[in-house]
């Protein structure tokens, strides 16, 4: 219940930013952007104290770990890649094209007579 409750503050902190931005509609846009960043800050401040973001902050950090063990592609992997995707891309176009040219005919041509 007392995570809930974190929960709903969080919410509540993040939406008085929020409206903070607009109540101070007169003032800079600095102090505006700023009370959303500091509801901002303290939502997660409070999110983060609750057990439900304390598994989210452990889950960030296994992710992070996860994603150094990743081998990623090399340029020249990525580069071949997307043009072979490119290409790809290319063909099936010319194909759409040829299709929809051909029924056209066809449809219009051959069997309706429109010219």
């Amino acid at each position: 219940m007392a995570d809930k409750l974190k929960f709903a503050l969080a919410l509540a902190l993040v939406a008085a930013g929020v409206v903070g931005f607009y109540v101070l509609g007169e003032q800079p846009l600095v102090v505006r952007v700023l009370s959303v960043l500091v509801g901002l800050g303290a939502g997660l401040a409070v999110a983060w104290l609750s057990e439900p973001g304390r598994r989210f902050v452990g889950f960030a950090r296994e992710a992070v770990v996860e994603t150094k063990k990743v081998v990623w592609p090399t340029r020249k992997e990525t580069v071949q890649t997307t043009g072979m995707v490119f290409a790809f891309v290319v063909v099936i176009a010319i194909f759409l094209w040829l299709t929809d040219k051909s029924l056209e005919w066809v449809l219009y041509d051959l069997v309706l007579g429109w010219k």
